[in-house]
């Protein structure tokens, strides 16, 4: 995740995370569920090591469902992305996913951010 953090960074995309944009002492459960709140599209980074995970990730993923449910019908908010070849979330199954370790993968990925 770091690594695609600072490529889109490097790419002069805005992104945010965690590791990066909390300064020390924040309140990082409060300031995570604000930036995923306040974002206009939520990039959902997908790994064999996510999908064996419950905790906080977990709970970040309901956020960002929960947004994308009250937005207006074809609007995109999640874009599922795999690291590597691993299960999707249920959830996410019916969204179109990028995999970034596909040839093109990333090019994609920024085409869609840009179109935003």
């Amino acid at each position: 995740m770091h690594a695609l953090y600072a490529r889109l960074k490097k790419d002069s995309m805005q992104a945010w995370l965690d590791k990066e944009s909390l300064a020390p002492g924040a309140d990082w459960e409060d300031e995570i569920r604000k930036a995923i709140l306040g974002s206009d599209v939520v990039i959902v980074c997908l790994s064999r090591h996510f999908n064996g995970q419950g905790g906080y990730r977990r709970k970040e993923l309901r956020i960002a469902l929960e947004k994308a449910d009250v937005l207006p019908e074809g609007r995109v908010f999640i874009i599922p992305a795999r690291l590597e070849k691993c299960e999707m979330p249920k959830r996410l199954r019916g969204l179109q996913r990028v995999d970034l370790f596909e040839p093109g993968g990333y090019k994609k990925l920024v085409g869609a951010l840009r179109s935003h």
